[in-house]
């Protein structure tokens, strides 16, 4: 065959001489763009559709499936926070697939695609990075997804038509499989039309695993799992739909016995421990249970005397009776009051926040010390209408002030589902669309305020008018909808918050009971059954889904107790278990074989200390002896180093993961040497001035510390290291010998610094 000319054009059968000379140019401009119009035309089916025949390639059931493997429309590529990628932009992961479509084809003139010559179009020359490409290659010559791109921009880019068969639901196979570590599984994906036809797409479907720790997954679906047992789930996306593939990861160890089965929880724990193959710890101690428990519910250390009666005590209930006088005392309303006003925005940044902070603090503890039902509150809170003073829930909408973080806020905490990414675009996890979210969000599309003389306060009050929110995007009025539920026609006479709080306790509701359960039940345990805690979707199952419901049914049945669920946790074996492994079950992070030691709050730590070393903290404004579990908002962090050191949350967002748990080297340096804690050891009145001046024998000195901070008694080695201690000679810098007095208080002020700075003593174990 002869050259082409470099001024001739092909066109199937058709060949072009332009000649040359002048005018040239201008005639290969024109013949190139009547060419272009003229496979445009062929392609889309110049016979009335010879592109809609059967096989034809359809935009959203076949391209962007591609673009969504090849990462092409995600946020870090050409889906970018909104504006994409060096001027071309797409959805994020394809859930607008009609703006897609325009911006690939009718964009830049139709630059992208060239339909007389399929391989030379720019998004195929792209995404094979025959052309620089800043995303590297993301498909390769010759494969299917290369023939399937071609052939669609050969065919004229048909988008389909509205009759095509949708894609109605995705299934994994395996959907359930128990796989031992070092196994690999291939999975297979299938996707289910509307047609009822079924087609494989194992090939063009993305996958993640939840815990990357425990299992990974290759782009074509191989899931390889690793060495630690327990329960891992893949999520498998495509084509905006989301499934799971969920696996057992067996130990294989003997589980021969287990502790006792006090309660429903016990049950369905051993029976997960024993599938997998992890024999469970032991039962703590009675001094570790009471030490534990105390600090769980209470939020502070038991007293010297209420170690020393516990341990003492032979009643074979006492672990239950603890539970029902930490329950009853003011020390659980205190703690819990201060862990949901956290997360319910109770900040003061201003000097006339303090009325409305205060009285918003008390209303959450006088509820939880009244065991007011978890429904009931919630909706108090809601729809709170009035002046703070009068009714103080009202308070929270000083605080939270936009539709936009009310929504998102109320979806974070009451149902455990976070909707952020629903406002601009479909939750690339879940099924939350842009609608659910502008729906939820007509819910409070009614609230009113009017100023009052008090500064910085609203009264809050209905508006009368249709419940509806602006679909910012869209333009369009979207009425109220709960999540997952039709659109609700609303009386404009009728308060939308009180539809919104009725679906909150309905027991069909799929989120609000599992939220709370979730969320307490990492409280108690350091993790939860889904985690994070509240992060709740398909896409990340609990790890004992079983276990999950059966709370969540308890709590509703129970009336939304929530006293109910505190006490059917802390009296379960799973909770008294031991925090030290046993030979099989030390690589446990999710199954709850074993209690997991967490580090105090800040609250807590501060407090422990305080009582460790008789020496109180005080706060302004506060009464004398105010513990700091009982602190109303975050204006004390500023005032109190400890507090901002050991991470107490500001209050400024509705995850619990504002509060830092973790250790850090300024949390050391602070409890070794910070001057509030010095002052504290060697303050007038407290514990080691007290024990300097008794003249009880140095045995029970050291008793009475280790019950104080550890809530049991040493050991004999303890015992004989620590009274070694107290009774040795001392000398001053010049080597005389210091005065007995003397050195006997530096030694004792010594040996609590020690105890104090012990893990037993920062952790809850």
């Amino acid at each position: 065959m002869s050259a082409v000319r470099t001024n001739d054009f092909a066109f199937g059968s058709l060949r072009v001489d332009c000649g040359a000379g002048e005018g040239t140019e201008l005639l290969r401009s024109g013949l190139r763009f009547v060419l272009c119009v003229l496979s445009l035309w062929i392609g889309t089916g110049n016979a009335l559709g010879a592109g809609d025949g059967e096989g034809s390639v359809n935009f959203v059931n076949d391209i962007q499936p591609i673009l969504t493997k090849a990462s092409c429309n995600s946020g870090g590529c050409h889906a970018k926070a909104g504006v994409g990628q060096r001027g071309f932009r797409l959805s994020v992961l394809g859930f607008e697939p009609e703006e897609d479509y325009e911006h690939i084809v009718k964009e830049g003139k139709g630059r992208r695609v060239f339909p007389a010559a399929p391989e030379q179009s720019l998004l195929v020359l792209k995404a094979a990075n025959i052309v620089p490409h800043g995303g590297g290659r993301k498909i390769e010559l010759g494969s299917d997804e290369y023939r399937v791109l071609t052939r669609w921009i050969g065919e004229g880019m048909p988008y389909g038509k509205p009759t095509d068969p949708k894609v109605t639901s995705l299934e994994v196979q395996p959907g359930r499989v128990a796989l031992k570590p070092g196994v690999h599984q291939q999975l297979k994906v299938l996707a289910h039309y509307s047609d009822g036809s079924v087609r494989d797409v194992t090939r063009t479907a993305l996958y993640e695993a939840n815990e990357k720790s425990m299992a990974e997954t290759t782009e074509e679906g191989l899931v390889g799992i690793r060495d630690l047992p327990g329960n891992v789930a893949v999520m498998v996306r495509y084509s905006g739909l989301v499934s799971v593939c969920s696996i057992s990861i067996p130990l294989g160890a003997p589980v021969e016995k287990h502790p006792p089965v006090k309660n429903f929880i016990d049950e369905l724990v051993f029976a997960n421990l024993k599938r997998i193959g992890i024999p469970p710890s032991e039962l703590c101690d009675d001094a570790t249970f009471l030490r534990r428990a105390s600090l769980d519910i209470a939020g502070h250390l038991p007293t010297v005397e209420e170690a020393r009666t516990f341990l003492e005590s032979k009643d074979a209930n006492k672990r239950d009776l603890l539970v029902e006088a930490l329950l009853s005392s003011s020390g659980y309303a205190d703690y819990f009051a201060g862990k949901w006003t956290m997360l319910l925005h109770n900040k003061r940044d201003a000097a006339d926040d303090i009325t409305a902070n205060f009285a918003f603090h008390s209303w959450v503890r006088d509820n939880l010390r009244s065991n007011t039902p978890y429904d009931q509150m919630a909706r108090e809170l809601l729809a709170a209408s009035g002046r703070i003073l009068a009714n103080p829930s009202v308070a929270w909408y000083k605080r939270v002030k936009e539709p936009q973080q009310q929504v998102e806020d109320v979806a974070q905490l009451f149902l455990g589902v976070r909707m952020q990414c629903a406002q601009c675009h479909h939750h690339p996890f879940e099924r939350w669309s842009q609608r659910d979210y502008y729906g939820f969000a007509a819910f409070f599309s009614q609230v009113g305020r009017k100023p009052t003389g008090t500064p910085g306060e609203d009264v809050i009050f209905h508006k009368r008018g249709i419940a509806q929110s602006e679909n910012k995007k869209t333009k369009l009025p979207v009425k109220p909808a709960v999540l997952g539920g039709a659109s609700l026609e609303i009386s404009p006479d009728d308060d939308p918050r009180l539809f919104l709080a009725d679906w909150l306790s309905d027991s069909t509701n799929p989120f609000f009971a599992k939220a709370l359960v979730n969320r307490y039940w990492k409280h108690f345990f350091k993790r939860g059954l889904i985690d994070p805690e509240d992060d709740i979707r398909d896409s990340n199952p609990a790890t004992n889904p079983e276990l999950l419901e059966a709370l969540a049914a308890q709590f509703i049945q129970g009336g939304f107790d929530l006293k109910s669920v505190v006490r059917v946790i802390t009296q379960s074996s799973v909770y008294q278990l031991s925090s030290v492994p046993n030979e099989y079950n030390g690589v446990d992070r999710q199954n709850f074989s074993h209690y997991y030691p967490k580090h105090l709050t800040a609250e807590v730590l501060l407090d422990s200390i305080d009582q460790f070393t008789g020496s109180p903290t005080n706060f302004s404004d506060l009464p004398a002896g105010t513990r700091a579990i009982s602190l109303p908002d975050n204006s004390y962090n500023k005032t109190a180093t400890f507090l901002k050191v050991f991470g107490r949350p500001e209050g400024a967002s509705v995850c619990e993961c504002e509060r830092v748990q973790a250790a850090s080297l300024s949390q050391s340096l602070h409890l070794m040497n910070a001057a509030d804690l010095k002052a504290k050891l060697t303050a007038a009145q407290g514990r080691v001035d007290r024990l300097a001046k008794s003249t009880e024998v140095d045995s029970e000195k050291i008793r009475e510390l280790y019950l104080a901070s550890f809530s049991r008694q040493p050991t004999a080695d303890e015992l004989q290291t620590a009274e070694a201690f107290l009774g040795r000679t001392v000398l001053d810098d010049k080597g005389d010998r210091l005065d007995p007095q003397k050195a006997r208080r530096e030694a004792l002020e010594d040996l609590l610094w020690a105890l104090m700075n012990a893990k037993e003593f920062l952790y809850n174990h």
